[in-house]
């Protein structure tokens, strides 16, 4: 199916040609006809399966039928658990938005920063894409107003109670007018946001990205028996070994990350750490550089890496195990995306060897544990 069956204009559609859209995914399909038609949607998409553009090309449709926004009543509001998460889809937004007829101005804002200059950057702003802590933030201060709000997009609903949101997102809620569209996407069931569903939606559409967007079987694993003491130097050989032209490397903690990336830089090879202790700035310039091939190796913590989404990703390490299963599916299915293959390299030390047979049984899926013993490194 092509772009120009769903529905989408054609000077969206020219957008889309020109930012390489090929052609739309399975959730892209779903998602695109019923929010055109203003219709309440719950998605399961996870990381990956291109969700993001399931909303927002149909919105940027919506707004080219209205006037240039003047104030600072805000049309469309799209809550996300992470800051990463909302750079993201800002910079989605303002790619698909670039050649559009009416210009459509797009604002992401999180914590972690200076709250003045995203207070004077509000004026005007079409599409809001906010944390929830950020947004109650400028609300205090009335830098905004929710009043007019015609959709409402919740993105990653599960992990937005996951991280304790529930009670601001009810904040935001009973600012919003009753009348209006929404829309809401959880990567995982429909069960761990029920709550949500009934309170935001009405007589929804349900959809869910096909199930093979992001698999365990489109994804090359290997696992590797290293003792701890050998997993530094064994990781620096396998990134040395290979030509992969970007590595992200998964750490149990923020202590652990920035260890690894002080071996990794002292032995030559370049490498950034991205986790919660980051400045903002310096997590944005650490995706900037990797994302751009400037930085070959990225050292991440889970929760930290939520928002990161790169096309044709080669390789992920798990240099040490997540605490689930879950975390481990999501952790390879970084690469692996959209029907592309990858490679998922886990390095597994003794008193990792259990853990590692509850997650394969967990996957459904054997991995074959190979010896260092042979290698030199």
């Amino acid at each position: 199916m092509n772009f120009s069956e769903l529905g989408l204009s054609k000077p969206l559609l020219e957008a889309i040609a020109r930012a390489k859209y090929d052609s739309p995914y399975p959730i892209q399909v779903q998602a695109i006809p019923s929010i055109l038609k203003q219709r309440d949607l719950f998605g399961i998409a996870p990381t990956g399966s291109g969700k993001t553009a399931s909303y927002i090309l149909p919105i940027l449709q919506r707004m080219q039928d209205k006037p240039q926004n003047k104030g600072r009543m805000i049309p469309i509001l799209v809550l996300v658990p992470t800051r990463e998460l909302a750079s993201q889809v800002a910079e989605v937004t303002e790619n698909f938005a670039r050649f559009l007829p009416r210009k459509v101005k797009a604002l992401a804002v999180f914590g972690g920063v200076s709250i003045n200059p995203q207070m004077m950057k509000i004026y005007g702003t079409d599409i809001l894409i906010a944390t929830p802590g950020r947004l109650l933030d400028l609300l205090s201060k009335n830098s905004l107003n929710l009043n007019q709000v015609e959709v409402l997009v919740l993105d990653e609903a599960d992990k937005v109670l996951n991280m304790g949101f529930k009670e601001e997102v009810d904040q935001i809620l009973a600012q919003l007018p009753k009348k209006r569209q929404n829309i809401l996407f959880s990567a995982t069931s429909e069960e761990s946001v029920g709550g949500l569903i009934e309170a935001m939606l009405q007589d929804p559409v349900k959809i869910s990205a096909a199930p093979d967007t992001v698999s365990p079987d489109l994804i090359n694993q290997y696992a590797y028996r290293v003792p701890m003491e050998k997993k530094g130097p064994f990781l620096r050989h396998l990134i040395n070994s290979g030509d992969w032209s970007q590595i992200l490397v998964f750490a149990s903690s923020i202590r652990a990350a920035n260890n690894i990336v002080t071996k990794l830089n002292k032995n030559g090879i370049d490498a950034l750490a991205f986790h919660g202790d980051k400045s903002q700035g310096a997590r944005t310039e650490a995706l900037h550089r990797f994302k751009n091939g400037k930085t070959r190796v990225l050292v991440a913590t889970d929760l930290a890496a939520r928002g990161i989404d790169i096309k044709f990703l080669p390789l992920v390490i798990n240099y040490e195990l997540p605490r689930s299963p879950k975390d481990y599916v999501h952790r390879i299915g970084r690469t692996g995306r959209a029907g592309a293959e990858g490679e998922a390299i886990s390095l597994i030390a003794e008193e990792d060897l259990h853990h590692f047979k509850i997650i394969q049984k967990k996957m459904k899926k054997h991995v074959q544990l190979r010896s260092i013993d042979d290698i030199e490194f």
